[in-house]
């Protein structure tokens, strides 16, 4: 290789490696940004708590008199701000609308009344709710009942 050859060689080799340079400065150089959405959604939800739910009577025709039940409140959450309704199926022993305790052996029915507050607004997990469920017999439902047993069951549906 002649000198002059060599000097052009030495010069390519030199611009080639100052391009290589500028590129990858050029690439050290580039930045970008990039936004990130977050976002989420809580569910309105409702639960009952744990814990007995039960109305009871005590029913002497000797004293007589419409008798309240006995009532272990029901209790219940709702999200935070989450409207809720609460329904109920009649009971197992209804008659049209009508709440009927059944006696334990026989074909024979003590009808009860059975009101609650059936809607409102949730205030969180942490803020439990009490039912206020009220509920009577009539005199005139168990004055001439059998002795014995009565029982319902009503089942309670809470929905945001």
């Amino acid at each position: 290789m002649t000198r002059k050859e060599e000097a052009k060689m030495k010069k390519l080799i030199v611009i080639v490696i100052a391009i290589a340079i500028i590129a990858m400065a050029g690439v050290a150089m580039a930045g970008d940004t990039a936004t990130v959405s977050v976002s989420a959604s809580v569910s309105g939800t409702c639960k009952f708590n744990s814990g007995t739910k039960t109305v009871s009577y005590t029913l002497d025709p000797a004293t007589g008199g419409n008798v309240s039940g006995t009532v272990s409140q029901p209790t219940f959450w709702c999200t935070k701000g989450s409207t809720y309704t609460i329904t109920d199926d009649n009971g197992s022993n209804k008659s049209g609308t009508t709440y009927r305790m059944k006696h334990a052996s026989l074909a024979e029915y003590i009808p009860y009344s059975f009101t609650y507050t059936d809607s409102g607004t949730g205030q969180g997990k942490s803020t439990a709710i009490t039912m206020d469920i009220a509920s009577t017999v009539a005199e005139a439902a168990y004055i001439n009942a059998s002795a014995g047993n009565y029982s319902d069951s009503v089942l309670l549906t809470i929905a945001p």
